[in-house]
């Protein structure tokens, strides 16, 4: 339609008051805001003005103020970012026209825009708005108290425009105290801060995002969790339902996306039973140890709850998971163990919560422990009885005792070829994933039950009828002695090109609580705290069978929330994470989420200026080394810029204190240290 085509009508709106009229302000429930300072806005131009929850477009056309609600009725568009041409007001999107003092369309119709009422003050523009209606409960609302009844208290992600009706009820769950949101600024971040909790605490976590491209942003972290056996909600926003499948903007068929990463995953339709849906992906989570997916149409997002609906809960809902092996199994294994002089338990990440009962039973048998990488600390390198990490990132005592063996008792381990365990010693495996054993080898006893049902049992079997087993207490210790030699004889390497793995990590168990987490990245960088880093009781966490770099700083995110969570075994404990500069490159913002949120992280970036492991391995296979160097900032002032702590060190010397300094930070510190790349 031209300009000639229009229809002019009556500047001075009746629906635009500039006298006195309610400038005492809110009768008939109506309360005045605020919205601009005298001459804040020019004449002929358009602004977008927050008054509380509502977005309000003011005008200003010949001399008059207007306020029209900001959204066109034909798709949304914000009128606010619009602007006047030739007396029209016209949509951003679309090119809509609307009169910019009554919200008319050209023609007179009696379509438009709502308008509210104005008043010119002395002080400013004020917008008479209706109160705010009472907020009806919705199915997100609904969800999301179910998920609060299952436990999940914490939420890492991105609010969007596919997601705002769960992202609302999400925060009111937060306002009330139960449930607390992280905002990222990558999606993957917020995969891997759910599946890092997961694995440190047994309990699931969700992370949010859009559909389309920030859904598929969460898939990495899915996968390590899925393979780590993390629990986790994965909850992602999807385009109406009424344009899916043509291929609306950024519309993504997300139960194929997300495929066997998620081991259940369903849609949220109108006629679901919203509560229901949660009971079974929060009880699908935990019992499977994967991922849920929740997918939730933008629309239904904000539909009333049906009336009288419930909120779900794991009352009556999950079995009681201490499951006894067989007799005649339980019988087998103990006989093997009992008959054994030079058994060996090996501890996988399976097992870590039963180490109370693990240790016990090595104890009554005087034999070693050790573990695989994904289980590094679960029992103290101090122990009398703890050999460290067995494999690729492991210790020669672990080594040295498998092969010495007679027996391997290999409790919550999956037999990853990065581990080693090997397959030519009489092997009982226990674990309560029946496809986990024998997965890659037969073994002599399989054994299908709760580990710590069944390390009880065979506790009780040693116990009565006594053990063959020999004391290997002393020999532990003259092999310890060994390896502490010549990791002292490390730590003194030195060929100008920045400290050695051995000092660092040697300064890090110096350095840190007993008992804090630490969460590794991939890389060597991993390798080397594998190898030098000494726990006495502290947690690691890791990217195990997916070893996705990038790992490291949303891990600790993750496990910074736990810390957060009174009367937990992790509460106020300390978070430290070990990267190299490949792997911190990865998600460098997230330190801006970690000062957002006041977390107390520190960081240990190893900086060598490539990816070292991996021109490693190009040495290893008679390769040119070859576009593995990086380019990187100086990682401490990036820190400073961000509103962190941050120290560079450059010699073994200076570690100690840079260390120290750091973890007494109240907030996230960052201690970059200049590595050498071949002294790993």
């Amino acid at each position: 339609m031209s300009d000639s085509d229009r229809t002019d009508v009556n500047q001075s709106s009746p629906a635009t008051d500039n006298g006195s009229a309610g400038a005492a302000g809110g009768g008939n429930g109506v309360r005045w805001l605020k919205v601009l300072a005298p001459d804040e806005l020019p004449e002929g131009r358009v602004q977008a003005v927050s008054c509380g929850r509502k977005t309000v477009c003011m005008t200003r056309h010949k001399g008059i103020y207007a306020a029209l609600d900001n959204k066109c009725p034909h798709q949304g568009g914000p009128l606010g970012e619009g602007s006047i041409e030739n007396g029209w007001l016209r949509c951003p999107w679309h090119g809509w026209d609307f009169h910019p003092l009554t919200g008319k369309p050209p023609g007179g119709y009696d379509d438009g825009v709502a308008t509210f009422d104005v008043d010119v003050r002395e002080d400013g523009i004020y917008v008479g708005l209706p109160a705010d209606a009472l907020h009806v409960e919705t199915v997100s609302d609904v969800m999301a108290k179910s998920l609060v009844n299952w436990g999940v208290r914490w939420v890492w992600g991105m609010v969007g425009h596919s997601n705002l009706g769960l992202a609302d009820a999400i925060r009111r769950r937060e306002d009330a105290g139960e449930m607390n949101f992280v905002g990222i600024r990558h999606e993957g971040a917020a995969s891997f801060a759910a599946s890092a909790y997961g694995k440190l605490t047994g309990r699931p976590a969700a992370c949010l995002s859009i559909a389309g491209p920030g859904a598929t942003n969460l898939l990495t972290g899915l996968w390590d969790a899925n393979v780590d056996r993390s629990p986790v909600l994965a909850l992602t926003g999807q385009v109406d339902t009424q344009v899916l499948g043509p291929g609306a903007f950024q519309e993504v068929d997300l139960k194929a996306a997300f495929g066997q990463v998620a081991q259940w995953s369903q849609p949220v339709l109108h006629s679901s039973k919203h509560a229901e849906l949660v009971n079974l992906a929060c009880k699908s989570a935990i019992l499977n140890r994967g991922v849920s997916h929740l997918i939730f149409p933008d629309e239904v997002q904000v539909l009333p709850a049906d009336e009288g609906s419930r909120p779900g809960g794991p009352e009556g809902r999950m079995p009681r998971r201490s499951i006894a092996p067989p007799s005649d199994t339980l019988e087998e294994a103990a006989t093997l163990l009992k008959s054994a002089e030079r058994p060996v338990i090996v501890v996988g990440h399976g097992a870590r919560f039963h180490m109370d009962r693990i240790t016990g039973l090595a104890e009554r048998l005087d034999c070693p422990v050790i573990t695989t990488f994904k289980a590094k600390g679960l029992i103290a390198d101090a122990h009398p009885l703890g050999c460290g990490v067995l494999g690729r990132s492991g210790t020669p005592i672990a080594s040295w005792f498998m092969n010495e063996s007679d027996l391997l008792l290999v409790l919550g381990a999956s037999f990853s070829n990065h581990t080693g365990i090997t397959d030519k010693k009489p092997t009982i495996q226990v674990d309560f994933d029946p496809m986990a054993l024998g997965k890659f080898h037969a073994v002599d006893v399989p054994v299908l039950g709760e580990i710590g049902v069944t390390v009880d049992a065979l506790a009780a079997a040693v116990s009565e009828h006594g053990a063959a087993s020999l004391d290997h207490r002393g020999e532990i210790a003259d092999r310890w002695r060994i390896w502490r030699t010549e990791k002292a004889r490390r730590e003194a390497d030195e060929r100008g090109e920045g400290v050695n793995s051995a000092a660092i990590f040697a300064a890090l168990t110096r350095a840190v609580d007993d008992d804090a987490i630490i969460a590794v990245d991939v890389g060597n960088n991993t390798y080397s705290f594998g190898r030098y880093f000494e726990c006495k009781g502290q947690a690691v966490l890791m990217s195990g069978y997916l070893g996705s770099i990038g790992f490291g700083y949303p891990a600790a995110l993750g496990a910074w929330a736990a810390t957060r969570e009174e009367g937990t075994p992790f509460s106020g404990r300390q978070v430290v994470v070990v990267s190299g500069d490949g792997g911190y490159g990865q998600y460098l913002a997230e330190i801006t989420t970690a000062v957002k949120y006041g977390m107390n992280i520190t960081h240990l970036v190893l900086n060598n200026d490539e990816l070292g492991k991996i021109s490693k391995e190009q040495r290893a296979g008679s390769l040119d080394v070859w576009q593995t160097s990086l380019h990187n900032p100086d990682f401490s002032e990036y820190a400073k810029l961000c509103g962190a702590f941050g120290v560079r060190v450059r010699d073994a010397s200076e570690l100690d204190d840079a260390l120290a300094r750091a973890l007494a930070y109240d907030g996230p510190a960052t201690v970059e240290v200049i590595a050498d790349a071949m002294l790993v």
